[in-house]
This record gives structure tokens, sequence and C-alpha cells, in this order.
């Protein structure tokens, strides 16, 4: 397979985003959808409104969430949408959450655990394109959070990140945490949530940004996470959702930030690596990558 181009700037700014994004070359077309993780109440390591404003609005976009599996703060919509407030993305554009008004099954296309279902809010519907604007991190059920994990967990309603999580056993999420031993499987059932949201859409509708900063070992989900005890790295970009996963983690891997063992120990011990060996098995893209570095041209 050819490879596959991974954009790369260590510029983290608003003007890094729009630039790598624009190298890109592809223009995502109608109602646009922005999917982040708006970050649990009490932590601090998600993407910033100053940092993403001036994309979002580039791409006159909606900022796109659905509600969590976990009854933290952003458990249900009305306090969800008060996270959202208080953490300022409301000042910067629309933001929706998808699964306010219920939710659809979306068909993936394969005989695998989630049983040929995956559970989305009912309001992606309402977009052509999305922009997966993922903060690259470590995450304590997946080894780490990036684009893979953003489109398959964080476009789910509750209900489907509880199928996810529980490897197609049940939609109730005060159940899930019944059926967690099955690790591979639930790395699995990301890989075949995103097969569903890439067809749904379109591989050409699609477009991956992975920010690498802030890398603590915890999810942007977590209201206590551990402090980074990495440096920044930079901005990756590509319409290849598996080799922008693949690049991100080799680029830890082989980092010589002396402060990457937590996050890699993380990483490891959850065999975070097989959601994007799954995905590339299922036609996601490929592991084969090049990086082209804009700061060199």
């Amino acid at each position: 397979m050819e490879k596959a181009k991974v954009y790369f700037t260590r510029d983290i700014s608003s003007e890094g985003l729009v630039r790598i994004y624009e190298a890109l070359n592809i223009d995502l077309k109608g109602r646009v959808g922005v999917k982040i993780s708006t970050g649990e109440l009490g932590g601090h390591n998600y993407l910033k409104p100053e940092l993403i404003k001036d994309l979002v609005q580039k791409l006159n976009g909606t900022i796109i969430e659905c509600n969590t599996a976990y009854r933290g703060k952003r458990f249900n919509t009305a306090d969800h949408y008060k996270v959202i407030e208080e953490h300022g993305f409301t000042k910067i554009a629309p933001v929706d959450i998808m699964d306010e008004e219920g939710e659809i099954e979306i068909p993936v296309n394969y005989d695998g655990h989630l049983k040929g279902i995956n559970i989305v809010g009912s309001h992606i519907k309402n977009y052509d394109s999305c922009l997966m604007l993922s903060h690259f991190k470590g995450h304590a059920m997946g080894g780490f959070g990036g684009a893979l994990k953003n489109m398959s967990i964080g476009m789910a309603s509750t209900n489907g990140k509880a199928w996810i999580h529980s490897v197609g056993i049940t939609k109730d999420p005060d159940d899930m945490w019944h059926y967690t031993s099955d690790q591979d499987g639930f790395l699995e059932s990301m890989a075949e949530a995103d097969k569903a949201i890439v067809e749904y859409f379109g591989k050409t509708n699609l477009v991956y940004i992975n920010v690498l900063n802030n890398l603590s070992i915890d999810c942007d989900c977590d209201s206590n996470p551990h402090d980074p005890e990495m440096k920044d790295i930079g901005i990756y970009a590509s319409i290849d959702p598996v080799a922008i996963d693949k690049c991100s983690y080799d680029t830890i891997i082989n980092s010589e930030d002396i402060g990457k063992e937590s996050l890699i120990n993380r990483m490891n011990e959850k065999h975070a690596i097989h959601t994007v060996e799954e995905a590339e098995r299922l036609g996601l893209g490929t592991t084969n990558y090049e990086i082209i570095d804009l700061d060199l041209r």
C-alpha cells in the first residue's frame, strides 16, 4: 500500500492548527462537525478554546460531543452543557451534544464484537463531514486516546459507549463495568466502531488532527489527571486515521524525552497499539506512513 502522508508542525498554536489543516489541501464540505473532547470538570489538559477557535471558525464548524458512559459531570446533557460553557467552548462556536435527543444505530459492515451495530448520537445526521480534532494522550482503559478513540468512543452515545466498552454485551452504562475484562476485545470493538463512522461519512469527508501537548497518562475525561511528564511535541494531521495514530504512538516510543516512561508503560499495559492494528486490518488505513515536516519547508 502507498505510504500515507502525515503532516507535522512543532507550532502548537491557533496559527499552527490552521496551517497544518491547509497543508492537507482538503475542503470539508457542507455542515462540518468538529469532534473534540470538551474535558471533564476539574481537568485541565483538554484542547483549549483559544487554541482551536481559528480553525473551527475557518470551517464554519460546530463543535460536537456526546454524553459520557460514566456518571461524572458530563453524563447528562444539562450538566454537560454547563461544563462546556465553563470551559469556554460556547464562546467560540455552536456546540452540539449529539445524543441530547437520542441515538441511532449505524451499521458496522463486519461480523465482529459489535454484532453489526454502532450506536451514535442522533444528531450525526446533521453533518456532512467531520474533523476529528484529538488531544493525543494516555488513557486508563484504552492506553492512549487519539483519532481512533475520538471517532469511536467519542462519537458514540452513552449507550453506544457501553456497547463498545462491554465488547457488544450490554448497552447499559451502569452494567458495562461487569464486562471490561476483555481488553483486546474492547480495542477491537473501538476499531469496528471506527469502521462504521468512516463508512457513514465516507473517507473523503473526514480529516484527522492529533495535538501532542499536555501529554498526561490520563484522559481528558479524568477530573484529576496526572501531571504531564513529557514536553509538548507538536501537531500531526492526516486523512488516514490509522497512520496518524501510529505516527503519534511512534513519536512517543522513539522520543528522547526522559519523561516518556510512564506514558509508554500505560500504552503497553493496555496493549493500546492493538486498536491501530485492528483498524488497519479492517481497511481503515495503513501503518505505512511518511512524515512531512512543515517547519522544514
